[in-house]
């Protein structure tokens, strides 16, 4: 049976299946809505930096042939098929997305699906529908990625600026190109469906295979400047003709050849002002990431803001910058856990309550200095915690553990198990100290007073009791004290009286803050 995953739900590709030549289907419709799905190969820094890697219907294949479109089959919309042991090491995640190519936004699609099938046998399956998306014309459906292993990750999140959004949050390129010739339009070059049928795969003859055919006539009284200009400027693979379709369009006088509808100026270089209806971002509103169409009027306030835009990565916990997290609830059944009053700001049907430690939690908390005082938050939208600007970090954990000071834990994924641990030493107050240790699959997000340090643990690692933040728990921890009857009768002592030592195989950590509690 299929494993079912819902949004930022994640797993081993191993735990799926021992195959590593699989199919990806992807099934997304609508009524009246045309779908282009492509695939982004991106490095380690989540870039695209070799566009080659860019697998869509222009470009079906990567150039070793390790990730091929394959055109719609089996009842998919769009089928690839990825050999994950030759997709070279400078690729670490593999994106696959969808792009409204036309009007409509993704709340409107119908019930659809990423499916991963192996041997001819479907493993895994992410549904979807329109419920899960408002405004986007641009989604993220599912990311495999290499942590240690390949793995799987349900996303469904996207951009409301479509296709342009999509490639600049990427690192990609949307370069001006004026309408070409009709000619050129229709062959597609590069485009060659993979051996064997794929029903209905090539795009029909003058543009992409949802829209009504009709050619968009391309007849400016002044057929020089409009072709020409810009054909030497067009880069291999630049702007994928994804953009959406618009009426005939009006023709122009001589002068500077205009970018069409869904091309994207970069900043500095005017464009003009889009014919309504062209299904693009909606005036006065910018498309995240930087790119956008300038319009008249109130750009100044709009540009000042447009670097604190929300971050639009498709992810169940996401920094929007250093001291602001975003806990993505959707379609999770998991609630999250939270510092109570850390929550800043909610979007969607989240439903606040306290989390009850119970008396026994209560009465270890208060007796350990560990108390958490914390509220649930479940139900279906976006929320973002801070917490007196602290820096926050989230860790996912994948079945290992991390000990952490209560103080210093924000929020966390109620799917980890958490307790008091104790740590023993002699010559500290009451000769004992204590933390908090999580161990499951989940993030918990660590705040900290600045930038920490990450160092490795070493027989000779040691750190102030008052500045380490967080350990991995699989390392041991020994109470080092220096406070002596000389140096407690005596003033003139250093104030470094109670340190812990670190001892663990190679791969334990810990973390520091360049403060003091």
């Amino acid at each position: 049976m299929a494993r079912e995953f819902q949004r930022g739900h994640k797993a081993r590709l191993s735990d799926l299946t021992a195959g590593t030549d699989l199919y990806i289907g992807v099934q997304i419709t609508g009524p009246g809505l045309a779908f282009d799905i492509s695939c982004f190969g991106l490095d380690a820094d989540e870039r695209l930096s070799d566009d080659r890697y860019f697998v869509f219907y222009n470009q079906p294949e990567s150039p070793e042939g390790a990730i091929r479109q394959l055109g719609p089959q089996a009842g998919d919309t769009e089928s690839f098929r990825v050999t994950f042991d030759e997709v070279p090491d400078a690729v670490r995640r593999l994106s696959f997305t969808a792009t409204l190519d036309g009007d409509g936004q993704m709340s409107q699609v119908a019930p659809g699906y990423l499916r991963i099938v192996a041997g001819g046998e479907e493993v895994a399956r992410y549904a979807f529908d329109g419920s899960e998306f408002t405004t986007e014309r641009a989604v993220m459906l599912g990311d495999f990625y290499v942590k240690d292993v390949w793995r799987f990750a349900a996303v469904g999140q996207g951009f409301d600026g479509g296709l342009a959004a999509l490639l600049q949050h990427f690192g990609g390129e949307v370069a001006e190109e004026a309408r070409a010739p009709e000619g050129e339009a229709a062959e597609a070059p590069g485009f060659a469906p993979p051996a064997g049928p794929a029903p209905a795969f090539a795009p029909p003859p003058g543009g992409p295979p949802s829209p009504p055919p009709a050619p968009a006539p391309v007849q400016p009284p002044p057929p020089a400047p409009v072709p020409q200009q810009p054909a030497a400027s067009v880069p291999q693979h630049a702007a994928p003709t994804i953009a959406a379709p618009m009426p005939a369009p009006v023709a122009q006088p001589p002068g500077p050849p205009q970018p069409p509808p869904g091309s994207y100026a970069p900043p500095g270089v005017p464009a003009q002002a889009s014919p309504p209806g062209f299904g693009q971002q909606p005036p006065g509103q910018a498309v995240p990431g930087g790119y956008g169409v300038p319009q008249q009027g109130g750009a100044g306030l709009r540009v000042s803001l447009e670097k604190y835009r929300e971050v639009p990565v498709g992810r169940r916990w996401t920094l929007q910058n250093g001291q602001l997290v975003r806990a993505d609830l959707g379609v999770d059944p998991q609630p999250v856990l939270a510092r109570q009053g850390s929550m800043v700001l909610y979007q969607g049907d989240v439903d606040f309550s306290h989390k009850s430690a119970g008396f026994v939690g209560r009465v270890v908390g208060q007796a350990t200095g560990q108390e958490m005082q914390l509220m649930r938050c479940a139900g279906r939208g976006q929320v973002f915690f801070a917490d007196d600007s602290s820096h926050l970090h989230p860790i996912e954990l994948q079945g290992d553990g991390i000990c952490v000071s209560a103080e210093n834990v924000l929020a966390f994924d109620e799917t980890l198990h958490y307790e008091v641990r104790r740590i023993e030493g002699h010559g500290i107050p009451g000769g004992v100290l204590f933390t908090m240790q999580f161990q499951g699959t989940g993030t918990v997000v660590v705040k900290t007073h600045g930038t920490p340090v990450v160092l490795p643990v070493t027989p000779m690692t040691y750190a102030d009791a008052q500045a380490v933040v967080a350990w991995s728990s699989a390392a041991q921890v020994i109470v080092s004290s220096q406070v002596r009857l000389r140096r407690t009768a005596y003033p003139g002592h250093s104030g470094e009286s109670v340190n812990l030592q670190f001892r663990g195989a190679p791969g334990n950590f810990i973390v520091v803050q360049p403060y003091e509690v």
